[in-house]
């Protein structure tokens, strides 16, 4: 299983958690997202290889920043 890290500005509580997760499991071929609300970060677990284009679009299109992958 791969896994990449995201580091996402703007999420400010639970319910952003839940929606940058939404937005993440919304592709084809993740698992598993895991989301720290206190570090901005996102771990995305994939069956196949996504690209970071892929998964920063998805995040991005719910209002989110994703300034990077760790």
């Amino acid at each position: 299983m791969m896994r990449k890290t995201l580091k996402v500005e703007g999420m400010t509580c639970l319910h952003c958690v839940e929606r940058v997760k939404k937005a993440i499991y919304s592709i084809e071929g993740v698992s598993h997202v895991e989301v720290s609300l206190e570090e901005g970060r996102v771990q995305v677990y994939m069956e196949k290889e996504i690209p970071f284009h892929v998964l920063k679009s998805a995040v991005e299109e719910w209002g989110y920043r994703v300034v990077g992958e760790v």
